[in-house]
């Protein structure tokens, strides 16, 4: 079978790592780099490869990603930093934020509590939270987790935790599909969500 040169099954091999890339993407995706971008081209994206391992941080408050300790949701004043609204994953968040409708602070998981992954709760980040929940005035947490099984199985280990706490605990309601993944979803279908949250 013939084979490409080392450098390029390499390249291959690489991009096939990324989710949702199988063999096939993952050639062209290797082969488009060498026959369509140019030396100069190469090294910027290379160099921006390496700038996102290095220069990128995670919140030391909510979990976001940033370049600084806190993320600008945090930093910003003008939010409503008694409301925090619980995401599994910062792809979720910025989901939710360009909706430009919710105008309180997140706090990211990480993930969601899944038996068959391995995951579990010492895996997410969780405590962080009840953390905040006893040290500071808080108003609500509305935990956002997605409508699957794995969401809301987190979703209900977390209102186990803050029962005992002085803070509303809301879990965002209809709009969202038993079974889907909120970065799937439109901005109205979002909307919606919020809005029709309900206590938890």
């Amino acid at each position: 079978m013939l084979k490409y040169p080392k450098p390029l099954e390499d390249l291959i091999e690489d991009f096939s790592k990324l989710p949702s890339v199988g063999k096939k993407s993952a050639e062209r995706f290797a082969l488009f780099i060498y026959t369509k971008l140019n030396e100069e081209s190469t090294r910027e994206f290379s160099k921006h490869l390496i700038e996102v391992k290095e220069n990128i941080h995670i919140c030391k408050k909510c979990g976001n990603i940033c370049e600084d300790e806190l993320c600008s949701i945090c930093k910003d004043t003008t939010r409503n930093h008694k409301q925090i609204l619980v995401v599994e994953t910062v792809k979720d968040l910025y989901t939710i934020e360009n909706v430009n409708e919710y105008q309180g602070i997140y706090h990211v998981l990480n993930g969601a509590i899944s038996i068959s992954k391995g995951i579990g709760t010492a895996d997410l980040n969780i405590d962080s939270l009840v953390e905040l929940v006893k040290t500071e005035e808080l108003e609500e947490i509305i935990l956002a987790t997605n409508a699957t099984l794995e969401g809301e199985i987190t979703a209900r280990y977390i209102k186990e935790l803050l029962q005992n706490y002085p803070v509303k605990v809301t879990r965002i309601a209809h709009g969202l599909p038993v079974g889907g993944e909120m970065s799937y979803a439109d901005e109205m279908t979002l909307l919606k969500a919020m809005e029709g949250r309900r206590e938890y």
